[in-house]
Parts: C-alpha cells; structure tokens; sequence
C-alpha cells in the first residue's frame, strides 16, 4: 500500500505474514457460524478465508518518519527464534528488506515503541550475532511499557523455571535493557510534540498505545487492543490471549467511542491490508471502513 500521511508523519506498514491465520473459534471464543453469516458482506474475502475457514491477519510494524524522528511501532517475531507456535518458530522471512524498501535501514531507526511485551510484538528487537541475541537497531531507544515489564520480571521471580512470552523476554527484551537501550515509560510519555503514549490496559497489564498529532490530523496505534476488524462491530469479545479480559473489553469499547465517526486513523497490528482505517458508528454499535 501506499504510506499514510499524518500532518507531517509519513507512515508506512512493513509487513512480516498475512494470510489465513486463526481459526476463528480460536481465537474468539465467543465466535459461532452464525458471526460468519452475520458479518459476511465485509468479511470475505478480505478479512476471512472461506476454503481453510480461518481469519485473514496481518502481521506487521508501522515505521513512522517525522520530521525530528525514524520510529518503529512493534517488531513482530523476528527470524531465527525458538518458539513454541509452529508458525512462529525459526522463521526466516525478509522483513528487513521490507524495512529498507519502507526507507529505513536498521542504523536509522532512533526509536522502537513495544506496544506490549508478546512474542509477536518484540522479535526484531535482537537479532543473532557472534551467537549473541543483540539489539537489531544499534541507535535506537527502545519504548518499554513499564508496568508490563515489571508484570514479566515478577512472575520471573515468582515462577523462575517459567519462560516468559514463550522464550521471547530472554531474547527479545532483556538483550536491550543489558545493552542500556530500554526506556521504561508509562502514560502520558512524550516522544516529541506530535507522539504522545497512553495506557490502554487489559491485552496485558501494561499494553500502550500511540496517539499521533500533527497538522490537524489524528492517527492512534492501537496494537492488539482489536486484533481483527471483527472486534469493532463486536467489541465486547475479547481474544483468548487477553491477559486481563474485563480490562481489554472497556479500554477495546472506550477506544471506539473516541474514534467513531471522527477522521482518525486507526492502525492496529494484525488487520488485514492496507491495516488501517476509520471506525463508524452503526446504531448502538460500530463497524470498520478500510482506508483504502
């Protein structure tokens, strides 16, 4: 897709998988057939794939240029990590090139925003080298939540032989606070005058999001707040990896409220292309209208 402008902010999404994913009972329990026939005029064949009956998702990072910074928004899995989830597990896919082609090499990078500490949302933080998992954005300041990473160091502590986000901590996270890279932030943290972070709490304890301003215009960076357009014309359903589920239902319904029939931009992590839109209301609910 052609990058997003915001004001000054150009955005682009650099993607590292899309396809058929979830099934969708898996990854909302609340998911019955009849959804399916309920949603299907705006769900196939964009958003599901009838043939493997799965979810279409997305997996991607947002890189944002301003006119002070090179930002990068979540790090999905990254190549070379051992994880239980098959489809996550050593992967080898060219997201780096696809950084590059977005206009970034990894030099260029000065901030990486973690929106929430999940296996998928921290691997290309570290990369291998010399049989070490080092930060892969050699002048970057990494953004970490700080009441996630406390949530992740005290069950570490609480359940040592644990591995916390499936071995992703240890290689994703921790590298970058031993290197002195992380920032630990919380809400109300400005990047500059344009990028402010605010809590959205209940994917997990400390998940955050971005709220950009700039020329008049709005975008938010939601991150697994919604994981599929579905959750907006449903969003008392939470997913099955929402840590804090009563939480993740009223921040999901707070953040429609602020957004319906308003022209901000909404970019979560996992819908599908172009991964973005705007949220409309549809009588005492709402609906999603991609942006393209």
């Amino acid at each position: 897709m052609a990058p997003s402008v915001i004001g000054d902010i150009t955005v682009n999404r650099v993607e590292e998988n899309a396809g058929p994913s979830f099934l969708p009972d898996r990854l909302y329990p609340d998911w019955t057939r009849n959804h399916l026939e309920a949603h299907r005029d705006w769900m196939v064949p964009r958003a599901f794939h009838e043939r493997s009956g799965r979810l279409v998702m997305s997996l991607h990072s947002w890189l944002l240029h301003t006119p002070h910074h090179t930002i990068l928004v979540d790090s999905c899995v990254g190549n070379g990590k051992s994880r239980s989830l098959g489809v996550w597990n050593d992967l080898d896919t060219p997201w780096l090139d696809r950084l590059k082609a977005a206009g970034a090499a990894p030099e260029d990078i000065d901030i990486v925003l973690c929106t929430h500490l999940h296996t998928d949302h921290v691997g290309w933080n570290t990369r291998l080298e010399n049989g070490r998992w080092t930060p892969t954005f050699p002048n970057a300041t990494y953004l970490i939540g700080k009441i996630d990473y406390q949530y992740r160091t005290q069950r570490l502590a609480l359940y040592p032989d644990e591995e916390p986000m499936d071995g992703a901590f240890a290689d994703s996270v921790q590298p970058l606070v031993e290197a002195g890279q992380a920032i630990m932030v919380e809400d109300g943290y400005r990047i500059d005058e344009t990028l402010t972070i605010e809590a959205a709490p209940g994917h997990t304890p400390g998940h955050v999001i971005i709220a950009l301003s700039s020329g008049g215009e709005e975008a938010l960076f939601v991150g697994d707040i919604m994981h599929h357009p579905v959750q907006v014309h449903e969003p008392h359903w939470n997913s099955a990896f929402c840590e804090w589920p009563e939480h993740a239902a009223v921040t999901r319904r707070r953040l429609l409220e602020r957004v319906a029939d308003r022209p901000v931009l909404l970019l979560p992590s996992h819908f599908p292309g172009p991964g973005c839109g705007h949220v409309i209301s549809a009588g005492d609910g709402f609906r999603f209208r991609f942006a393209d």
